[in-house]
C-alpha cells in the first residue's frame, strides 16, 4: 500500500528524498549575489595633456591663419592698384596716378654695400635674431621712456616686412602681437636672404614709390645693381621717415640721414670710417615727370580705368577716349563764363565716349567736378522728355497746345518773358521755351510718362513727382543730361558716357552690344519729330545764338532767379552740355541759357567741328537751310539793337562801315 504522503517514506534521516546531511544548513548567512562585470575605469585628462592639446590646436590653427593671410610672395606681388599713365585718344599723356612698384631685386645680386646700409641703420642684428630684437627693442624702451614719448623704434627688418605686406598701419596690441607672430612664421620658412629681397621690393621710398627698383630709377635714374655707396646711403635712410626726407623737396635733410647711415655703416664695420668721411653725400638726378596727376577728366576716368586692367609692376598705360584738341577749345571756351561765375563743359560722341571735360574754371583752384559731382536744376533743358513723352503719345510738332496761365495745386508757372500766345503749336512752344504751355502738356501726358521718358533716356537722378518736373526744379548732372541728349542723336538709348574707348571683345559680340543697347527710338514717331522741335529751338528760339553753319540742335535752360544758365545740343558727331552758375547759388543776374551757355557752346563747337575727323551720322530728318528774318518783337533776350547779338555780325558792319567811310574819303580826293 502506497504512503499517503512522501515524506513519512523518508525516514527519520531523509527529507524531500535528500540525506539529511545533504540539507542547506539553515543557520548558514545567505549566499553572496553573482559577481556583475567588472566597469572599466574612465581616462582622465591630466592637465598637461590638456594644456599640450591646446598648444597643438593653437599652432594648427596659427599656421592655416597664416597660410591665408601671410603668403610668403606677397611682398613680391605687383601693387593692387598701380600706377596708371592716362593717355589721350591718340596717345598723349595726360594725367598719372598712382603709386609706383617695379620688379622685385634680389639681395644677393646687388653690389653689398646697397643691403648692407640698409641692415646697419634699420636691423645691425638682422643676420643674428630670429625675427624679434630683445636688446634693440630693450633700448627703444629706455630711450622713449627718457623723452617722454616714441623717438624710437625696435622693429626689425623681418617685422617691418610683416607689418607693410600683410598687416595695417593701426598701432595696437593685437597688431603688435599679429607681426611678432608673422615675422617668427618669416624667419622660419625664408632665408635671410629671401627676407632681405621682399623687404627691400616692397618698403616705401616716398614721393608713390614702393620697392628699391622703382626708388633707384624715380631718384637717380639707374637700376639698383649698380646704385654708388652715396646713393644707397641716401635710400637706405629715406625709408625712416619717406615724406621729411624725400630728397626732391627736403634735400638737407634727406643728406644728413645719408651721413648717418654712412657712419652706422663704419660702425658695423661695413666701411670704414676713413671711407664714410670721404664719401660725397649723393644728389637725386630729377626724374619726376611734369604729368599732372589730376585733371577734372582723369579723376572721372580713374575708377573705370582701374578695372580695365589687371595689376602690373611700373605704370600701366590706359587709352581714354579723350581728343586733346578738343579738350584745349573747352577750357578755351570755358574761360569766355561771366566774371565772378562757375561753368562747365561736357563733350561727347553720340554713343557716349567722352572727349572733353571741364569741370570748373581752375582745376587747381577747385578740384570739385562741376560737371559731373554737381546736381543743379536743368531748367527747360528738361523740356526734352515732357515733350519725348508727348510725340509717344500721339502728339507731334504741329499738335496745338494753350500757351495760357495755368494754376494748378496753387502753383502757377510764368513764361520768363511774360508773354501768353494762347493757342500755338508745340514746335513754337517748344523754341520760345513756353512754361504754361509745357505744364499743361505735362499734366495731359502724365507726369509719370515725363519720367519714365527721363529714365529711359539715362536720367538717374531721383525726379519729384509734382507739377513743377515739367521745368527741370529736380537737380541732374550736366554729364547725364548730355548723355540724354545723345540719345537724341544717336536714336537709340540709354547712352551710358564713358572715359573708356569700347571693349574689344564686346565689339566682336554682337549679341553682347545688343542687350546693352536698351532701346531704340521710333524714328517717324518719336526721333524725327524731337529732331524737328530741337533744330528750331536752336536756329529760331531761345537758343539762336548757338547756331552753326551746319544742322544745329539743342535747347536752352535757366532756373528760377537765374541761378544756373544751360546749353545742350549736339551737331556734326559731338553732343556738348554747358552749364553756368555759382557755386553758392546765388543768381546770375540777367544771365539766361541763351545767352552766356549758349555763347560758350558755339565757341566751343565752331572749331570743334572745323578740325574733328569724324563722320557726321545720318539722322532720319533733314534740318531746313537757315533763313535770314527779322526777329519779331519780344523774341529778343538781349539788349543790344536786332542784328548785334552775333559778334561776326558786328564785326561785318563795322567793317562795312569804314569800307564805305574810307572810300568815300579815297574817292574825294
Amino acid at each position: 500500500m502506497e504512503a499517503e504522503h512522501p515524506f513519512e517514506t523518508d525516514g527519520p534521516w531523509r527529507r524531500g528524498g535528500l540525506d539529511i546531511e545533504q540539507l542547506p544548513d539553515p543557520f548558514a548567512p545567505p549566499p553572496p549575489p553573482p559577481p556583475a562585470e567588472e566597469a572599466k575605469p574612465r581616462r582622465r585628462w591630466k592637465r598637461w595633456q590638456i594644456v599640450g592639446s591646446a598648444i597643438g590646436a593653437l599652432f594648427l590653427v596659427t599656421i592655416l591663419w597664416l597660410v591665408i593671410t601671410a603668403p610668403l610672395g606677397r611682398a613680391l606681388e605687383p601693387l593692387r592698384n598701380p600706377a596708371m599713365l592716362l593717355v589721350s585718344e591718340e596717345g598723349r599723356p595726360i594725367a598719372l596716378r598712382g603709386a609706383i612698384k617695379e620688379a622685385p631685386v634680389d639681395a644677393a645680386k646687388l653690389n653689398p654695400q646697397t643691403p648692407a646700409a640698409f641692415i646697419a641703420i634699420e636691423d645691425r642684428r638682422f643676420r643674428s635674431h630670429w625675427g624679434i630684437d630683445v636688446h634693440a627693442i630693450g633700448r627703444a624702451a629706455l630711450a622713449n621712456l627718457r623723452a617722454g614719448g616714441v623717438k624710437q623704434g625696435g622693429s626689425t627688418i623681418t617685422q617691418q616686412l610683416a607689418k607693410t605686406s600683410f598687416l595695417s598701419s593701426n598701432r595696437s596690441m593685437k597688431r603688435k602681437a599679429q607681426e611678432v607672430i608673422i615675422a617668427f612664421w618669416l624667419e622660419a620658412w625664408l632665408s635671410k636672404d629671401e627676407i632681405l629681397s621682399r623687404y627691400l621690393s616692397s618698403v616705401y621710398f616716398g614721393d608713390g614709390v614702393y620697392g628699391l627698383r622703382a626708388a633707384a630709377h624715380h631718384y637717380f635714374g639707374r637700376e639698383p645693381e649698380k646704385l654708388t655707396l652715396a646713393q644707397s646711403a641716401m635710400l637706405a635712410g629715406i625709408v625712416n621717415a619717406p615724406s621729411r626726407l624725400d630728397p626732391y623737396d627736403h634735400l638737407a635733410a634727406a643728406q644728413a640721414r645719408g651721413r648717418l647711415v654712412l657712419q652706422e655703416m663704419a660702425d658695423t664695420r661695413v666701411i670704414s670710417l676713413a671711407r664714410a668721411r670721404a664719401t660725397p653725400s649723393a644728389r637725386p638726378i630729377p626724374q619726376r615727370s611734369h604729368i599732372p596727376s589730376g585733371t577734372y577728366f582723369a579723376d572721372w576716368v580713374a575708377p573705370q580705368a582701374q578695372g580695365a586692367f589687371e595689376s602690373d609692376y611700373g605704370q600701366v598705360k590706359v587709352r581714354t577716349t579723350l581728343d586733346s584738341d578738343l579738350q584745349r577749345l573747352a577750357t578755351r571756351a570755358i574761360a569766355g563764363a561771366p566774371a565772378g561765375s562757375q561753368a562747365a563743359l561736357v563733350a561727347m560722341r553720340p554713343d557716349g565716349r567722352v572727349v572733353a571735360m571741364v569741370g570748373g574754371r581752375d582745376y587747381a583752384a577747385s578740384p570739385f567736378n562741376r560737371a559731373v559731382q554737381a546736381r543743379r536744376q536743368p531748367g527747360s533743358a528738361f523740356k526734352l522728355f515732357v515733350y519725348l513723352a508727348a510725340m509717344r503719345a500721339g502728339y507731334t510738332p504741329d499738335s496745338l497746345v494753350e500757351d495760357r496761365p495755368v494754376t494748378i495745386g496753387g502753383w502757377s508757372p510764368k513764361n520768363s518773358d511774360g508773354v501768353y500766345r494762347g493757342q500755338i503749336t508745340l514746335r513754337e512752344a517748344f523754341a520760345r521755351s513756353s512754361n504754361a504751355a509745357t505744364v499743361r502738356l505735362a499734366e495731359k501726358v502724365g507726369r509719370g510718362n515725363v519720367i519714365r521718358a527721363a529714365r529711359d533716356l539715362g536720367i538717374a537722378s531721383p525726379l519729384d513727382d509734382k507739377p513743377s518736373l515739367a521745368l527741370g526744379t529736380s537737380g541732374v548732372s550736366l554729364l547725364e543730361l548730355t548723355g540724354a541728349y545723345a540719345a537724341l542723336a544717336s536714336g537709340h538709348y540709354p547712352v551710358a558716357p564713358t572715359g573708356l574707348p569700347p571693349d574689344s571683345k564686346a565689339e566682336e559680340s554682337g549679341f553682347t552690344q545688343w542687350l546693352g543697347r536698351g532701346g531704340t527710338l521710333d524714328r517717324g514717331r518719336d526721333w524725327a519729330p524731337m529732331l524737328d522741335l530741337l533744330w528750331s529751338a536752336a536756329n529760331q528760339g531761345t537758343g539762336r545764338r548757338a547756331a552753326l553753319s551746319i544742322a544745329t540742335f539743342g535747347k536752352t535752360g535757366t532756373t528760377q532767379d537765374n541761378r544756373d544758365a544751360l546749353f545742350v545740343g549736339f551737331a556734326g558727331d559731338l553732343v556738348v552740355g554747358v552749364w553756368v552758375g555759382r557755386d553758392d547759388n546765388s543768381s546770375l543776374g540777367a544771365v539766361t541759357g541763351g545767352s552766356a551757355p549758349a555763347q560758350i557752346w558755339r565757341a566751343f563747337m565752331a572749331p570743334a567741328i572745323a578740325i574733328d575727323r569724324q563722320a557726321y551720322p545720318a539722322l532720319p530728318w533733314r534740318a531746313p537751310q537757315p533763313q535770314p528774318s527779322e526777329p519779331t518783337p519780344g523774341d529778343w533776350q538781349s539788349p543790344l539793337p536786332p542784328g548785334f547779338d552775333d559778334p561776326d555780325k558786328v564785326l561785318r558792319k563795322v567793317g562795312d562801315f569804314l569800307d564805305q567811310l574810307f572810300g568815300d574819303e579815297r574817292r574825294g580826293r
